[in-house]
């Protein structure tokens, strides 16, 4: 009785280090998840940043509450209901999921029903000649051999269990999770098209808008210049003034009317790109626009820590899911060096009479194992580990950069949203100032203190002040647009 139970403890010992190896073996196989030190400091510059955290998070504003101008709004909402790029995302998230189902599938058995019916003649001497072992041959010819015709039939009806691997590698898990890493990426990479579509509409609307405005501006001061032209003609025409006033008048309205026609031309291409962004012409009526300055109902955003932007930022985290992946891919690979063991069986019944078909006597069942050893295949296994390797390296590489691309993003943004704003207030400020040096310049003219040189100069800087002062309220606008972006904002519909 000891001796047994010494052979049962020694037999249970083998049993737990053989499961204790086992463990191992495909805790090495399974590659380790960790993800790299962000490559990004740990705050942004303090000179533009200002308090981190100050203002409204990006992250709990929808696009509906950061967006002020109800035009844009409507522009925003038809992209994201009828842009086809998005329909594209939206597609591929659905192949993913499917391809995952699939490969999940792999994880358990597939169990078939079949079921058959076969009838086969044989002739006196084939039957005669398999009776004796020699095979089947030729049924000879006359009346007599086919009465003396053998009809055999066979029925079959019964379950199988396809050819199914026990994973005791992980291969097949470490497949499915690759699967699995790959739909979830998918997932964020749709929801980061649909944050750059926000931000694209919202810019193309904005540029739409600058154009428009300075459309506007240039039309009002051809109209001016046009006045002009005609009081330099009449004074020439009276002889109060030179031809070279006169021409010079005349130089300064084609100038306007030559930027007047370029900018006609980008407003035109800016509203062909929107049309095209959201899907098509919006057919119902729309809001007037709000102006340049009043955008956005938001003006301060939190800028928060770089941290953050690795939980926020869908481009992130779809990085990181194809990091998982791809590591997964390298666990698959390892374990394709190791034996596979695959179960086939069926169970059923077979009979030559269909009434007597299911029954005792025509049970019948298979089962058998299989072990595939791999030995040699030229380095197929070998070549196979070192590209999923070489991939893995990659996707860490690629998660790197983008955590960088997001930090630049964000960092730009900030720097925007401090020199921006004061480049408007200085902009402001030159456009007054060259407003009232044009009209000085005009009434020194009429008081024939000046030439019309002077005019024209004053004439044409305040045209570039006025149309720079949009530029800028412009930039100053896409750029909070972009730091809200940035942010991960967008996200939520409300």
């Amino acid at each position: 009785m000891a001796a047994r139970i010494r052979r049962l403890r020694v037999g249970g010992a083998r049993v737990i280090c053989a499961v204790a190896a086992l463990s191992l073996l495909v805790g090495c196989l399974r590659p380790r998840h960790e993800l790299p030190r962000p490559p990004i400091p740990a705050q942004y510059p303090a000179e533009y940043t200002g308090d981190p955290a100050a203002g409204a998070r990006a992250l709990q504003l929808g696009w509906r509450e950061f967006f002020a101008d109800q035009r844009l709004a409507a522009f925003i909402e038809a992209a994201l209901q009828r842009n086809r790029d998005l329909a594209v995302a939206v597609a591929q998230i659905e192949e993913v999921r499917g391809l995952y189902r699939v490969q999940r599938a792999d994880l358990l058995p597939t169990i078939e029903a079949n079921a058959a019916a076969a009838r086969t003649r044989l002739g006196p001497q084939s039957v005669a000649t398999g009776a004796l072992g020699g095979g089947l041959a030729l049924s000879p010819q006359g009346d007599a051999a086919r009465r003396d015709a053998v009809l055999i039939e066979r029925y079959s009806l019964g379950a199988a269990l396809s050819v199914f691997e026990l994973d005791f590698w992980g291969r097949v898990r470490n497949l499915t999770a690759a699967a699995r890493s790959e739909f979830l990426a998918t997932v964020q990479a749709e929801r980061a098209f649909r944050l750059s579509l926000i931000r694209e509409v919202s810019l193309t609307y904005l540029s739409a808008l600058e154009a428009a405005a300075r459309v506007e501006l240039a039309e009002a001061t051809v109209q001016s210049r046009r006045e002009g032209l005609r009081i330099a003609r009449r004074r020439l025409e009276a002889g109060v003034t030179s031809e070279l006033d006169y021409r010079q008048a005349e130089t300064l309205l084609t100038q306007a009317e030559t930027e007047l026609a370029a900018l006609r031309l980008a407003h035109a291409q800016s509203q062909n790109l929107l049309t095209a962004l959201v899907g098509g012409p919006i057919e119902q009526p729309l809001p007037p626009p709000a102006r340049l300055e009043q955008q956005t109902r938001v003006q301060t955003l939190a800028a928060g820590l770089p941290a953050e932007l690795l939980t926020t930022r869908p481009d992130i985290i779809a990085a990181e899911q194809r990091l998982r992946a791809a590591r997964a891919n390298v666990g698959a690979a390892r374990a394709a060096f190791l034996p596979a063991i695959t179960l086939t069986g069926s169970y059923g019944y077979a009979s030559t009479e269909l009434e007597e078909l299911v029954g005792d006597d025509g049970r019948t069942w298979s089962f058998g194992p299989t072990i595939t050893l791999p030995l040699f295949d030229f380095g197929r296994r070998r070549a196979a580990l070192t590209v999923a390797e070489a991939r893995s390296h990659a996707a860490v590489a690629n998660y790197e950069r983008t955590i960088q691309t997001a930090f630049q993003e964000v960092a730009n943004a900030l720097a925007g949203r401090r020199y921006l704003a004061e480049q408007v207030a200085a902009q402001q400020r030159a456009t007054q100032a060259q407003r009232r040096l044009a009209e000085l310049a005009r009434t020194r003219y009429r008081e024939g203190v000046v030439s019309y040189l002077e005019v024209l100069d004053a004439e044409r800087n305040l045209f570039a002040a006025e149309q720079a002062l949009l530029q800028v309220r412009r930039a100053e606008a896409a750029n909070l647009v972009t730091l809200y972006v940035a942010l991960g904002g967008g996200v939520l519909e409300r």
